[in-house]
């Protein structure tokens, strides 16, 4: 039986996250402790006390999301209940994907910090530079959002770029057409139409400035060829075939859209049983529920989880 371990990405965190969890495992809070160290601020009394403008800030965000759910990966490895999970492949929606990426051995936790702390600077910058924003559609498939996009676009940037889950596509773009978007998406039949509390255009264009800064980065770290664990990529729903591809598929994934339905769909084609989404809050465990009703996802988010499994 294959198993799977996901790690979420931006929106997952919450003030508290990983607090109980450092306080149980003391291989945790050092995960925490080498975090603080790397970045050269206190990461953890953010995650732990907040405040939440702080910690729901990009720049701070990415590295908080990806230093809890590795101090959680962390505590699962080395509580003796635990300790026996064995895993075939990771996935990570967007940010998370350097987290799937940590798990699987190809990248070292300092380097995958640097790297997440460069891409949450670099996104917020490129979000300063431009006007952008994105819109979760509620309850349309692909062709209607695509007709949705071309008509409150009206010549501006205006794209779906996350494909989570049936009836859940985010559009990024200019903020004026995603307003449009957020106006018209009835019309269309829509549930309803969430603006998400996030910088700027993320997984377009407007991200290009970005891109740039992060190939920049990862020229400095140093990226393994994938071994053992599979890790499948956001982009094209595939897996992941050398070092160079990965760090080719971290680059675009910051301009171009990102498959998590896919994904998840080829997991469960190439036999995946088991999940677990290991990090903070539900998301991932929410979307399987709606990519595939029978599929149980195992959430590892809190220490109570910890214990119960």
């Amino acid at each position: 039986m294959k198993t799977a371990f996901l790690f979420p990405g931006q929106g997952a965190q919450v003030i508290g996250m990983g607090a109980e969890i450092a306080q149980a495992f003391p291989a945790a809070a050092e995960i925490f402790e080498r975090a603080n160290n790397i970045l050269g601020f206190d990461l953890s009394s953010i995650c732990f006390e907040g405040p939440a403008e702080k910690l729901n800030s990009t720049t701070i965000s990415q590295p908080a999301i990806f230093v809890t759910s590795a101090a959680i990966l962390e505590a699962l490895k080395t509580d003796p209940a635990t300790s026996g999970i064995s895993v075939d492949v990771t996935a990570g929606l967007s940010l998370g994907e350097y987290t799937a990426l940590y798990a699987a051995g190809v990248i070292s936790f300092q380097d995958a910090l640097v790297l997440v702390q460069k891409r949450g600077q670099a996104m917020q910058a490129a979000a300063d530079a431009t006007e952008g924003a994105m819109v979760s559609i509620i309850g349309l498939d692909e062709e209607k959002v695509s007709q949705l996009c071309a008509e409150a676009g009206e010549n501006e940037l205006l794209a779906p770029v996350n494909f989570n889950c049936p009836g859940q596509i985010v559009v990024s773009g200019a903020r004026a057409a995603c307003g449009r978007a957020k106006e018209l998406a009835e019309k269309y039949g829509a549930i309803k139409a969430v603006p998400l509390e996030v910088a700027g255009a993320f997984h377009t264009q407007m991200m290009s400035s970005a891109a740039e800064a992060l190939k920049l980065a990862l020229s400095n770290c140093r990226i393994s060829e994938p071994s053992e664990i599979e890790i499948i990529a956001n982009i094209n729903a595939g897996y992941y075939q050398s070092a160079k591809e990965i760090a080719e598929g971290l680059i675009k994934q910051l301009t171009h859209s990102i498959f998590w339905q896919k994904c998840m769909e080829r997991l469960l084609a190439d036999g995946v049983e088991k999940f677990y989404e290991i990090g903070p809050g539900r998301v991932l465990t929410g979307l399987m529920r709606r990519i595939n009703r029978k599929t149980k996802v195992v959430n590892v988010s809190t220490l109570q989880s910890i214990k119960e499994l």
